[in-house]
């Protein structure tokens, strides 16, 4: 929360609409998430995450783009573990996704939105090297709930692993955050420059 608010801060102040999913720590269902850009008609999703893993020793972010099929089976299980963070904040069944509906959903993915959210972390990418160690095969491919939205280019962002030290110090750090934040928005900058028609097909 404390990354999005340094974020959007700073699209503000470079032209852009800005709306945070949530201003207060609170819970918001995945559901909720994806409707929440549709309904705005967004032109550009950014989720952002930091993640835990069972070794203390692996860091690094990764940018995520939705696909049927994870590009690895540890992405696999983190999309696997996400998806289910509802159950843990009691969510009604109305807000939950259903077999069939997954598939539905997934169906109308378009493919456009798909190539739009790869070029948005195909820019990323590499401003996120400027200042953040990355994991290998940066960009990572699955079934996040959260991108799912078929007209809003989505993407999430793993900043890096609280459970590794280095990296939670960069969490815990204003200034780390901020530098890390700063890509961001130089990302959405070349994106929106590059690729215009993403933003007018969306």
């Amino acid at each position: 929360l404390a990354a999005a608010r340094a974020l959007e801060v700073m699209l503000i102040e470079r032209g852009y609409k800005v709306l945070l999913s949530r201003r207060v720590d609170k819970y918001i269902s995945l559901a909720s998430r994806v409707e929440f850009a549709q309904s705005r008609k967004a032109d550009l999703f950014i989720s952002l995450h930091a993640d835990k893993h069972k070794s203390l020793k692996v860091r690094g972010a990764a940018v995520y783009t939705l696909s049927e099929k994870a590009s690895d089976a540890e992405t696999e299980a983190l999309a696997a573990r996400e998806n289910e963070v509802d159950t843990l904040f009691n969510v009604g069944d109305s807000l939950d996704y259903e077999e069939d509906v997954r598939k539905i959903l997934i169906s109308l993915v378009q493919r456009a939105t798909m190539t739009c959210s790869a070029r948005f972390a195909g820019e990323l990418i590499p401003e996120l090297k400027k200042v953040a160690k990355l994991l290998r095969r940066t960009h990572r491919f699955a079934g996040f709930r959260v991108l799912k939205a078929p007209d809003v280019p989505s993407v999430l962002v793993e900043m890096g692993y609280m459970s590794n030290r280095q990296d939670l110090k960069m969490l815990m750090s204003e200034t780390g955050r901020n530098a890390m934040m700063q890509r961001v928005a130089q990302a959405v900058d070349k994106y929106f420059l590059h690729y215009a028609t993403c933003s007018e097909a969306s």
